[in-house]
């Protein structure tokens, strides 16, 4: 038997940390010059980067089978668990809306789009949570499977080629020009967070659910297993469908699957059993406020014409002599997570939780 009241503040670590990472990866002083481990691939491929969004959709699933799960196994109403969790993905989606019009009119440069991380977040966990309340394990396990089947289906028969894509066909007609690029020579447009390659993010979430399951268990042996499983089948799933997150490729969802359950097992282990105090709670419990606060925070410095010349006097004017161009961007970063960490930190210490 487990208790289904038990906080696990691994799972809260790992969800902050990732939030950080998310933070990194999104805010480098100069987008001329990252450093390979903080960019995604161009398009086949998985760097460091790369793993940042699935593992946060994985500790979704994972919450999702912590909080919600539970609770129906304890025989409460589903009605109000199903319409506390559709508010909850309302509000996810719409804040995520909300930031790309904030993005739109601050930024000269910029056009308008429709999808986005927090619109994906949102979808995804909408349908976690009703295929949690209405939904057996082995239903949602199957649902794994279907999905990397039928989308790396979808996939082949239209190739994996930039633009050409089935993705992107969809992302095209359903968005028109409201995506993340188009392009110029065809007027085909792509989104990494469009709408058909939600599917398998859904899969990457689902997966999410059943390491939570082993977790509530304790059954950190069933979680590396799997951790073997799926990086050995993402490896293997390459012959078809090459690692890319801009498609979310099945072997994609595999190979990041397998280092997400390696994460959980060892924050589990670290923090839950040892009693490690690993950074990253703070924000863990903050987490959609520290990525939205964050963004708008970005695109009120750009607004004010702040950025630019910050960057070059505190960073770029004194760091790129002396370490050339990939330092300074680098650091900015870092310190934006800083300032952040510091921010997060002052909610937790007060008790301050920004629920979406």
């Amino acid at each position: 038997m487990t208790d289904s009241k038990i906080r696990y503040a691994s799972v809260d670590v790992l969800r902050g940390l990732t939030v950080a990472a998310m933070l990194l990866v999104n805010d480098p002083g100069d987008w001329g010059h990252v450093w390979w481990p903080l960019e995604h691939a161009e398009w086949n491929g998985c760097t460091p980067t790369d793993l940042v969004f699935p593992l946060f959709l994985f500790i979704v699933g994972v919450s999702v089978s912590l909080a919600i799960v539970p609770r129906i196994e304890a025989g409460a109403a589903k009605a109000p668990i199903r319409q506390a969790a559709l508010r909850r993905a309302v509000r996810i989606v719409g804040l995520g809306l909300l930031l790309n019009l904030v993005a739109w009119l601050a930024i000269p440069e910029a056009h308008l789009r429709i999808p986005g991380v927090l619109q994906r977040i949102g979808i995804c966990f909408a349908a976690a949570a009703l295929l949690a309340v209405d939904t057996r394990p082995r239903t949602r396990d199957a649902l794994i499977v279907v999905l990397l089947a039928g989308y790396g289906a979808l996939l082949l028969a239209r190739g994996m080629e930039p633009w050409t894509n089935m993705v992107s066909r969809v992302d095209s007609a359903v968005f028109g020009p409201f995506v993340y690029i188009t392009d110029p020579a065809t007027g085909r447009g792509h989104d990494p967070e469009g709408l058909l390659a939600t599917l398998p993010s859904l899969a990457t979430t689902l997966i999410g659910m059943r390491a939570g399951a082993w977790l509530r268990a304790g059954d950190v042996r069933k979680l590396l297993i799997a951790a073997v499983v799926c990086l050995v089948l993402g490896l293997l799933a390459q012959a078809l469908w090459p690692f890319n997150k801009n498609l979310w490729t099945p072997s994609y969802v595999l190979w990041t699957g397998g280092w997400s359950f390696v994460l959980l097992a060892l924050a589990h282990v670290l923090v839950d059993r040892r009693g490690w105090r690993l950074p990253g709670r703070a924000f863990g419990v903050n987490a959609i406020a520290a990525y939205a606060g964050s963004g708008l925070m970005v695109y009120l410095l750009i607004a004010l014409g702040i950025t630019a010349p910050l960057y070059r006097h505190a960073f770029a004017s004194w760091m790129t002599p002396l370490f050339g161009p990939y330092v300074p961007s680098a650091a900015w970063g870092v310190v934006f997570v800083a300032v952040w960490w510091l921010v997060v930190r002052w909610m937790d210490r007060r008790r301050i939780y920004l629920k979406v």
